[in-house]
């Protein structure tokens, strides 16, 4: 059985099950970032009911690469499944200071991979192949199975000019693609877009030419693991005799880690700490930030703000946001845009501008990678559920049987023998919301409330009764935040405080002691009579005190 946890019907969080007999194996253990719905979420992680309820099965997980949405969910995963992580030497250097952050270690028998190594976990043999994508030691996997082959390609395009000349292993695909592949599961990010995704290489000649016509500081942000991008820049800077400062904890984090396993080459004294900055003329300065989503805490969004303590943009600077904003950031990104530009920058954003091309394969990579391996069955992987039909109805363009493309989201069971595909039933499968500390523990229901504070405010309705004989003692009092201004609303507050005082004397009245009753009894009446006069229904809380 091939079960996704996360990644399909959405971008991010991905999360792959493997499952034959007693043995277990799970490939990335991702993150997405909240919606606009999900007020006050820092992060969502996939639902692990399935696996906490096979855990004695679980025999380790394999990363493909080092981006958030395949590894940022390791930690929470870890602190209730401890399995051996197995990844390339970047993507575990990457986890290992995540994992560091949370208070955690690699779970023992762990260990670095490359390109080319297998690996026995239980009944499964994975074979490591390099792929290209927009961080280094990025890998798909050819996993051998009771029932057949299966090629998991991983986040992949076809570069055949890549930063680090560390070009897709085609010898490898071919070769599986001859001995029989019985289902391919292939990313699926750009199935929509026609043609050849661009090579890495046109953003470094983009920025190249920025930097030279450049006449005071640059700045760069991008995706803090996009160590390709960052290469480029360090590249430009040197070549433009420019110094490099690095901004933002996770840029900082990845740069550190990146360094130290030699996937960086700087040369000597170009790295600079961001006091030295204001020591250097403006034309001698380049600053690698980040915050290209335009998240509110990010560098580049308070640089944008003047709400930074070391860098601020004088009239004159060039910004480059060498990124795409994820679905659901553009609004944070074209405000961010918006303040760099009131503040006097040349700003660089759109990819037109050729300072960012996708590091996932367009339709004539999806073609190839199709043609290469030959699958008998297909499984269209990470995407939203548009991209998993587009990619199908490219499989079928290809030649693949209708009935051989399977397509499902998250929760669904992926059946395969030796003689057939098919479609099971659904295991548990769903986000998790982690806000703060808490790990799940913010739901549907306080998502709800949190929307209708956001909207409507809140009432505090405080009354206090007299225990001996039940009438009220003092007020009722209300509290308004959110709702309306108390002192310039003072005829409504009047009236809504009568329509309490109504409606606890009628059920006082009536002998009614229960203050769950009396609770409801205040929230209807008061609510009925807001809604009447204002079309607004903000969240009533009534407090009641026995004296």
């Amino acid at each position: 059985m091939i079960v996704p946890l996360g990644g399909l019907g959405e971008i991010g969080k991905n999360m792959l099950v493997f499952h034959y007999g007693d043995d277990i194996f799970v490939v990335d253990a991702g993150l997405a970032f909240p919606d606009d719905e999900m007020l006050g979420i820092d992060l969502v992680i996939p639902d692990l009911t399935y696996l906490l309820e096979n855990k004695e099965h679980l025999r380790g997980i394999v990363l493909t690469h080092g981006h958030e949405d395949h590894i940022g969910a390791l930690p929470y995963v870890l602190k209730s499944l401890p399995a051996p992580v197995f990844g390339t030497k970047l993507t575990l250097g990457l986890v290992e200071g995540k994992l560091a952050e949370h208070g955690l270690t690699l779970p023992p028998g762990s260990r670095v991979l490359e390109a080319g190594e297998s690996l026995e976990l239980g009944v499964f043999g994975i074979e490591l192949f390099r792929v290209n994508h927009s961080i280094p030691d990025s890998v798909g996997l050819a996993i051998r199975t009771p029932v057949g082959m299966v090629v998991h390609t991983g986040d992949f395009k076809f570069d055949q000019t890549p930063v680090d000349r560390e070009v897709v292993d085609f010898h490898k695909l071919a070769e599986l693609g001859q001995k029989g592949v019985l289902v391919l599961l292939s990313d699926s990010t750009n199935a929509e877009r026609p043609g050849f995704t661009p090579s890495e290489r046109v953003v470094g000649e983009t920025l190249g030419e920025i930097f030279r016509l450049a006449k005071q500081r640059v700045l760069v942000a991008s995706f803090a693991t996009n160590v390709h991008r960052i290469q480029q820049v360090i590249t430009a800077a040197y070549e433009h005799d420019r110094q490099v400062a690095v901004v933002g904890r996770s840029m900082e984090n990845v740069v550190e880690v990146a360094l130290k396993l030699g996937y960086l080459s700087v040369p000597d004294g170009l790295l600079v700490e961001q006091e030295y900055l204001n020591r250097l003329p403006l034309n001698r300065v380049a600053i690698l930030a980040t915050g290209s989503q335009g998240e509110p805490m990010s560098a580049l969004t308070r640089i944008s703000l003047a709400d930074h303590r070391k860098v601020e943009i004088v009239p004159g600077d060039t910004v480059i946001i060498a990124a795409t904003p994820v679905p659901g950031n553009e609004k944070m990104v074209h405000r961010t845009v918006d303040n760099l530009y009131r503040r006097g920058a040349n700003v660089f954003y759109e990819a037109g501008s050729g300072v960012h091309v996708s590091g996932h394969a367009s339709q004539e990579e999806l073609k190839l990678m199709l043609n290469f391996i030959r699958p008998r069955y297909f499984v269209p992987v990470h995407g939203e559920y548009r991209h998993l039909i587009h990619h199908s109805q490219l499989a079928q363009f290809m030649g693949l049987p209708r009935e051989n493309i399977l397509v499902g989201e998250n929760g669904t069971v992926f059946e395969f023998t030796e003689e057939k595909g098919s479609l099971g039933g659904r295991v548990p499968a769903g986000n998790v919301l982690v806000d703060g500390l808490g790990v799940g523990d913010v739901g549907s229901v306080v998502l709800r409330d949190r929307k209708q504070l956001s909207q409507d405010g809140i009432l505090v309705v405080v009354v206090a009764l007299d225990k001996q004989d039940g009438k009220i003692a003092a007020g009722p009092d209300i509290i308004s935040r959110g709702f309306v201004y108390v002192k310039e609303s003072e005829a409504l507050m009047e009236e809504a405080r009568g329509k309490v005082r109504e409606a606890l004397e009628e059920k006082l009245e009536s002998n009614i002691s229960d203050w769950s009753t009396i609770k409801a009894s205040v929230r209807d009446s008061l609510g009925k009579f807001l809604n009447e006069r204002t079309r607004r229904r903000p969240m009533i809380l009534p407090v009641i005190m026995e004296i």
